[in-house]
């Protein structure tokens, strides 16, 4: 498999922010004192009078995006995943998912793949915690252009929305054109022996697992899960009558993610063996790829856990 281009999702939200803004003059952007990092600073240069840094206080954040959408504005808010949905979660559970507020959380620096910052900035649970809401919109983009089309689909539809981005840069996997539909899982690859169902950094793994388990004979689906919620059942559904088995890929917690929603749809709709390559516990402080080579979020791992999967058919 070719090498793909890789491109910041986060850098990608930033600059979209920018024409959104050009767009729709009732956008505002909040951040907590982390703009360079969440790229919310193209925004900020760009509409100084619209966009308001809280400083370090993720909870008045999420209390002012509130406020700012209540008297009809649509808000972004955004600062590091970990601070986003752990510290601030009661406020966002209260102020913004129990009124149905119009505010778009846009999280950067999730997973594990943040670097030497250590398990204290490593969100893990934060797809848990925010697929717990009703109403919630929850999005994992797999690459930089589909977090372009995520940001400006959340933009244009009322209602809260989560959206979660990596800090590194991640494998571009669609062309420029390449058109979102939230709540519809994106078809990358054609199998029949197994599905793999991912999120995030992880497809382009998946993609990769895919490709050496090809070579070995093994044919195998690949589903792009970018809308954790809502979840596209019947995209599921069709693939375990198709394919027999199923494997999820995640850069999270094992409970509470892609893989409980999918295990949740399976075990009621269509039981078929299924794996799960996702985190287990707390990582530690080091680079991002040694992480994921450490915590097994490798396509290595994807491939072992097809095989695991098929041989229980």
């Amino acid at each position: 498999m070719k090498p793909f281009p890789e491109a910041s999702t986060r850098e990608a939200y930033g600059k979209a922010l920018v024409e959104l803004g050009k767009e729709l003059p009732d956008l505002v952007v909040l951040d907590a004192d982390l703009s360079p990092s969440t790229m919310t600073k193209y925004f900020a240069r760009e509409f100084p009078s619209r966009f308001f840094d809280c400083g370090l206080a993720e909870q008045n954040l999420m209390g002012i995006a509130a406020g700012l959408a209540a008297a009809g504005r649509t808000a972004f808010a955004s600062t590091f995943a970990s601070f986003a949905t752990a510290k601030a979660f009661d406020q966002i559970r209260v102020n913004i998912a129990m009124p149905h507020l119009n505010v778009k959380v846009v999280a950067t620096h999730a997973g594990i793949s943040v670097g030497e910052d250590g398990i204290s900035h490593q969100a893990i649970e934060d797809l848990a915690l925010m697929g717990s809401l009703p109403g919630f919109t929850v999005i994992v983009p797999a690459d930089a252009p589909e977090t372009v089309q995520a940001v400006r689909a959340a933009a244009r539809t009322a209602g809260p929305f989560y959206i979660r981005l990596a800090r590194p840069k991640t494998p571009v996997l669609h062309p420029a054109s390449y058109a979102f539909a939230t709540g519809r899982a994106e078809l990358l690859r054609e199998g029949r022996d197994a599905t793999i169902i991912a999120c995030g950094l992880m497809v382009a793994r998946a993609l990769q697992a895919a490709e050496e388990l090809a070579e070995e004979g093994i044919s195998v689906k690949v589903l792009n899960m970018a809308t954790l919620q809502p979840l596209d059942e019947k995209a599921i559904i069709q693939a375990a009558r198709e394919t027999g088995a199923v494997v999820t890929a995640e850069e999270h917690l094992a409970h509470g993610g892609l893989g409980s929603r999918v295990a949740q749809v399976l075990g009621q709709k269509c039981p078929v063996p299924l794996e799960m390559v996702a985190l287990q516990d707390y990582a530690e402080s080091g680079q991002a790829e040694e992480l994921l080579e450490k915590c097994r979020l490798t396509p290595q791992a994807i491939a072992e856990a097809v095989k695991r999967a098929v041989s229980r058919k």
